[in-house]
Order: structure tokens, then sequence, then C-alpha cells
């Protein structure tokens, strides 16, 4: 069965955008990068594929999930559809219209709808972001992988912009580079608060 990945970038204090929605100040250089272009090709929106020559098959997601803030940073530099790779879905309560055909604007309720896709075939699913939506889908969420940059941000897009219950999280894979960067990937152990 595919299971539901928050893959995101965040800060030491777990911000993953300044209150405007960007984030200039994650690392864009540093070792860590080829092992994210490895791992992850699929996650680089379709305009840096281009011109970083990157043309590597999905290897974890064929599916992403965004909520309508994290959709605009790119929208606002003319991108609207910025995972052709991937079947992509956006949740938005104040569109009536996707931007773009091959962004289906969600209708139905999130979490029927992740529940429903988990049930299909293919490969796992990506919540691209924000926070408002891996709150309102966080008893869905299978995985977090944590890309924590070595800075702290103060204020900002909260990793998680609402209250979850208390979960237990299993540490199942981290690497810490040189530059401080850490990637840690931890299994949600939804029921079981130790």
């Amino acid at each position: 069965m595919r299971e539901l990945k928050y893959y995101i970038a965040c800060t030491i204090d777990q911000f993953i955008a300044r209150e405007d929605g960007s984030f200039d100040f994650f690392l864009t250089e540093g070792e860590q990068i080829a092992d994210l272009l490895e791992s992850f090709p699929e996650t680089i929106p379709a305009h840096f594929r281009d011109t970083l020559g990157i043309s590597a098959d999905n290897k974890c997601f064929d599916v992403v999930l965004m909520g309508r803030r994290t959709y605009e940073v790119g929208l606002k530099e003319g991108f609207t559809n910025p995972y052709p790779q991937m079947k992509q879905y956006l949740f938005s309560r104040t569109l009536k219209k996707s931007p773009d055909q091959n962004v289906e604007l969600a209708s139905k309720e999130a979490v029927a709808l992740v529940q429903e896709l988990k049930q299909q075939p293919g490969k796992d699913i990506w919540l691209c972001g924000g926070g408002d939506l891996a709150t309102t889908l966080f008893s869905e969420i299978d995985e977090m992988i944590l890309k924590i940059h070595p800075i702290l941000l103060g204020s900002g897009i909260p990793l998680l912009s609402g209250i979850v219950k208390q979960t237990s999280l299993e540490l199942t894979s981290s690497k810490i580079y040189n530059n401080g960067f850490m990637l840690l990937h931890y299994l949600v152990k939804h029921g079981k608060s130790n």
C-alpha cells in the first residue's frame, strides 16, 4: 500500500518558510545536494530539472500534494505546472479553478482523498507542503523526511501550523553533513504516545 510522506525542508526551529512564503535562506550548495538529487529526483520542480539536466525517473513518488500557498510560490514566477512528472493535487479553499490543466484542484476533503490514493497502485505520495495541509493530513502521514538546515529563523510558516496530538516518531535513518545540514527519516507511530 502507498504511504504518505511529508518530505520537507525546515530550519532548526521548524519553520518551512518566512511568513511571506519565501525560503531563500535554505542552503543551495553543499554535499547534501547530490544525495537529494540522487534519492528524490522527482521532487525537483520542472524548471530546475531542465536547468540541471535532471532526467531521472521517479524513485519514491508519483503523486504530489500541495497547499495553495506552497503552489503559489512557483505561480508567482510563472510556473503553473511544477511537477509534470507526477500527478499533482492542489488544495485550496479559495480557488475555484486550477491555474493549469495538469494540476488538479482537489474537490474531495483532504483526508478522504489521501485514503483513496493510498489504496491505488503506484509509488508513494509526497506531501510537499505546507504547514496547514500537513496539520490537516497529520493522521495520514506515515513518514516525515526532514531536510533540516542549520539556521534559526525565529518566525515564519511552521512545519505543522496547528495542534496535533502527541505522537511518537521512530528515527529510521539520519545523515549529518559537514555544513550542518541534516537529513532525518522518521516513521510516524500514530496511536502511540511514547
